[in-house]
């Protein structure tokens, strides 16, 4: 059977009492390390199951996914997912070729930041579509995301915005020489990300021609800089952090500092929040005052 195991969001002792019964008897145990990464290095995985764990990437979870699912008809495979398994689409990709294989299959869920975003006091229930935010280059800024987010805008909803991972991307200066060569890992920060939304909404970058494609016809105040935003970092881990703020205090050096190391997500706060959703984040608010006051006066309703 192949099992597409949840392994939470923190580290090595998430995983379901369950999920760690079946990683101990399998006959391969895959990790998949290109989606989300846990807080832990793969010795400290393999350290905690007693056994080795073979690192799945992109290219083989994608183009090689016969690797993985080879004999998994006659023995047991395990296949582990930072968070929970389907919050990426391309884990049901996995799944629908092991059935075609007529491979049995079963998953178990885990933690994700679809759900522990509801750990900051926001109320999961006036959650609008998640949205992916990339790292901007001088030539490539898309600006798709925002639509996203003007269509929960309108309807007063928040909106968790996932950030770029960059692992395992090859150097494309090296790869025109013909030789591959990955890059150093690059995990967006969420004080970068509120940077580029700023910029897609002000229609700004390099020689202030940036955008003015990329956001025709997408100007609607969604991105402003005195919009309320949530920044979480290493949710679920002992060491989480969540701040509070405008669009413009949580793209500040400070609050980026603060934040520290990945992962990163952010949500942009909905005019639908409650009060005790704006009390719960009270403490974690760059300025307490005007985080109560801007909601007093633009987001209740």
């Amino acid at each position: 059977m192949l099992y597409i195991i949840g392994l939470g969001l923190a580290d090595e002792k998430d995983i379901s009492v369950k999920g760690l019964e079946i990683v101990k008897r399998a006959e391969r145990v895959y990790l998949e390390a290109y989606t989300a990464i846990l807080l832990v290095e793969k010795g400290q995985l393999e350290a905690f199951y007693g056994r080795p764990v073979i690192v799945a990437t992109r290219e083989t979870v994608e183009s090689s996914s016969d690797e993985i699912l080879d004999g998994a008809d006659k023995a047991d495979v395990a296949f582990l997912v930072v968070g929970d398994p389907f919050s990426a689409t391309t884990h049901a990709d996995l799944l629908l070729r092991a059935r075609a294989l007529s491979i049995p299959t079963r998953t178990l869920p885990n933690a994700s930041i679809l759900t522990a975003v509801g750990a900051t006091g926001l109320s999961l229930y006036t959650f609008g579509q998640t949205v992916s935010l990339v790292f901007f280059t001088p030539s490539w800024r898309p600006a798709s995301f925002y639509d996203r987010l003007a269509e929960n805008a309108r309807v007063g909803l928040h909106s968790l915005v996932l950030l770029d991972i960059k692992v395992r991307e090859p150097d494309l200066a090296m790869l025109a020489r013909g030789k591959i060569v990955y890059e150093a890992p690059r995990y967006m920060s969420a004080s970068v990300a509120a940077r580029q939304m700023i910029e897609v909404e002000e229609g700004v970058g390099p020689d202030d021609d940036m955008g003015r494609d990329a956001v025709e016809g997408r100007s609607e105040g969604v991105c402003t800089r005195g919009k309320l935003a949530v920044a979480v970092a290493r949710l679920g881990s002992e060491g989480q952090k969540v701040v509070a703020g405008t669009l413009e205090q949580i793209a500040s050096d400070e609050v980026e500092r603060e934040l520290g190391k990945p992962l990163h997500s952010l949500v942009l706060v909905g005019r639908r929040m409650h009060e005790v959703e704006m009390e719960a984040l009270m403490d974690c608010a760059v300025d307490k005052t005007g985080w109560e006051e801007t909601w007093r006066k633009e987001y209740n309703g």
